[in-house]
């Protein structure tokens, strides 16, 4: 049976589903092959979303027109805003989910986004032509055959796979093929893209013992509750239907190290078994214990898994020791003392594809049509694939000639810069440094985070959105109105009086300097001690024009009230981003015969010959080329 569509995604986690729905919304004909229709968009591990930079990359994503922040909003069961103590550039949304019925919403966009259509089977091998007369030689994929005999054609497709392809499971010696517990591995797909000379690697990653609750002792527990404020995940979204829970916090101590100590015979990590990196980020517990011996304990959050189940998860204790050893040391922790499991930890080892031989659209340079994102490219976390989901599938219906805006798109991409969106920096740093262990965004990675705030991140992206088809006409007619609520915000505030008889008083109260002069109210927002809810109890007219404000005046408020106290600090990251830019506009790819250019280093030679990079701003950022190296290139180039 052959089947015909424009763009096929393989995979149904948190990258597939944003790539299948980013290009049936762009309308494309999509296919979406999932292994098992029930299991969308699974939480492998930590039914959580967002964080620190990734809750920014949600937010992003719902600015291009996405799903994973509207399904996260109405499957929320605690919510909390990470980074509060510090500056707007770095606080990060996070909540924690109920599994279940984030599987059944995100099936339920699935089944009502136009132009697509859903396959239960699994990948088998890549199709690939060779383009006639094209010179130089290049290959084109053409679609996939399936392990039941299917033969699907497309113009492009989108690789999501996860830790699927030749996944290996361990707990302690024991070692099981599969690519999640109990479903199975994908084990020829990889060589069937690995023999037209796309690299492949292996990575390893883990998740932690689920637990029954009815066995926990939370007396012993510290109780960690979420807030309830007005922030959610999407512009559109639901301010949280499901119940809130809370989280609790507890500890390990030197009786489950012991414990866990006289397994590390028996670890996979420690006993050769295991040879790929795993994430540096989120280590196994034995991991722990290994690189800081001296600490006395180390903090576990123990999470609901969702409102309507036992099972909780045990945050901070991945772990791929034998069953027994997990839960023998367990029970060394006063509140886990009569502990009960669902299953243990385990680690998965998995397949991945070198990212250095990505363009910035997420396309391969080795076959033309193939995208790849999420785990394939190296990189871990819900967040990161749904983000690189999304910029693949924007492409890959580009690249088949699906609609944009109101006109055909031909031979264009859709492109993040590192000042445009995390997203950008995450996709930059793939194809420009590669990866050497699981990529995870920090706020840390962006040079320009005070320009990639989670309140503005429509203001960075709607209107792409929408061009482009993705974002619908409710979130552009939304961002509209609250884009001209914050516009009236900063022009009153520029234009009203504030005299010294008149508020001096008020201000002493609350311990601020006095006036000497007047000045205008934006002066006022200015002052580190002062914000928008302290100066609407003094100047009552202010209050008055923020309580006309339409529906959601608080995040409407908040983002202008950053936007005016931080002023000066965005204007001059613009500035050093749009000096950047001259670099970006510089291309040249195939301008240079790097082996033969004597007048960079040797290591700068292998770097650019290896990567090829588009422009001389991505040459910059490759390790191992010098500033004194792009001078030397800007020279060649007659600038």
């Amino acid at each position: 049976m052959i089947l015909n569509y424009d763009v096929i995604v393989i995979g149904g986690g948190h990258a597939g589903c944003e790539a299948a729905t980013a290009s049936a919304n762009m309308g494309a004909k999509t296919l979406l092959v999932t292994m098992d229709m029930n299991k969308i968009a699974q939480m492998s591990c930590n039914p959580a979303i967002g964080g620190i930079a990734k809750g920014q990359i949600v937010r992003e994503i719902d600015a291009l027109g996405g799903n994973m922040g509207l399904v996260t909003d109405a499957t929320a069961i605690q919510f909390r805003m990470l980074n509060r103590s510090k500056g707007p550039a770095v606080w990060s949304p996070r909540a924690q989910c109920d599994r279940g019925k984030f599987i059944w919403k995100w099936r339920s966009v699935l089944d009502n986004t136009p132009n697509l259509d859903v396959w239960q089977d699994q990948a088998d091998e890549l199709l690939v032509e060779t383009v006639p007369d094209a010179s130089p030689v290049r290959k084109q994929v053409t679609g996939v055959k399936t392990i039941w005999g299917a033969e699907i054609r497309a113009k492009a497709v989108v690789i999501t796979a996860g830790t699927f392809l030749n996944g290996l499971m361990h707990i302690g010696r024991k070692m099981v093929p599969g690519g999640r517990i109990a479903e199975p591995a994908v084990p020829h797909f990889t060589e069937s893209i690995t023999r037209h000379g796309i690299r492949s690697a292996r990575m390893k990653t883990g998740t932690p013992v689920r637990i029954d609750k009815r066995s926990v002792h939370f007396e012993d527990m510290e109780r960690q509750d979420g807030e309830n404020g007005y922030y959610k995940f999407s512009y559109m979204g639901e301010q949280r239907p499901l119940q809130q829970l809370p989280c609790w916090v507890c500890y390990t101590n030197e009786e489950v190290h012991e414990t866990l100590r006289s397994g590390l015979a028996d670890s996979p990590l420690y006993n050769g078994q295991i040879q790929s990196i795993g994430p540096r980020y989120c280590p196994s517990i034995e991991t722990k214990l290994v690189t800081f011996p001296d600490r006395p304990q180390h903090l576990l959050f123990l999470e609901p898994e969702g409102e309507d189940t036992n099972e909780m998860y045990l945050n901070g204790f991945s772990s791929s020791l034998p069953m027994d050893v997990q839960i023998a040391a367990l029970k060394h922790i006063p509140a886990l003392r009569d502990l009960k499991v669902y299953r243990p930890g385990y680690a998965i080892e998995y397949d991945f594809f070198d990212p250095t031989q990505l363009k910035h659209s997420l396309e391969s340079k080795v076959i033309d049509g193939l995208f790849m994102a999420g785990q394939v490219n190296g990189t871990t976390g819900y967040e990161e694939a749904g983000g690189q989901g999304t910029l693949a599938g924007i492409n890959a219906a580009l690249k088949a000639g699906g609609v944009c805006g109101d006109s055909v798109a031909t031979n264009r991409t859709f492109e993040l810069q590192r000042d445009e969106a995390y997203i950008g920096v995450l996709v930059d740093d793939l194809v420009t440094k590669g990866v050497d262990e699981p990529y995870r965004m920090f706020t840390s990675r962006a040079e320009y985070r005070i320009l990639l705030r989670q309140d503005d991140a429509d203001a960075r992206l709607t209107e792409k959105a929408y061009e482009l088809g993705i974002a619908k006409r409710d979130r552009y007619d939304w961002w509209l109105e609250k884009k001209e609520a914050i516009r009236q915000i900063e022009e009153f505030c520029h234009n009203y009086p504030i005299k010294p008889k008149v508020i001096n008083g008020a201000l002493e109260a609350m311990g601020s300097t006095p006036l000497v002069y007047g000045c205008k109210l934006e002066d006022m927002v200015a002052r580190p001690e002062l914000n928008f809810e302290k100066l609407m109890n003094i100047v009552p007219d202010f209050k008055e024009m923020i309580d006309k404000l339409p529906n959601r005046k608080e995040e409407i408020a908040e983002a202008a009230e950053i936007h005016i106290k931080y002023k000066g600090y965005i204007e001059r990251e613009r500035m050093v981003a749009e000096k950047m830019h001259r670099l970006e506009n510089i291309k040249i790819k195939g301008h240079f015969d790097y082996p033969n250019l004597t007048a960079v280093s040797t290591e700068a030679r292998q770097k650019l010959e290896r990567i090829q990079p588009e422009t001389l701003a991505q040459a910059s950022r490759i390790p191992g080329v010098s500033p004194s190296d792009i001078n030397a290139m800007l020279v060649l180039m007659g600038r």
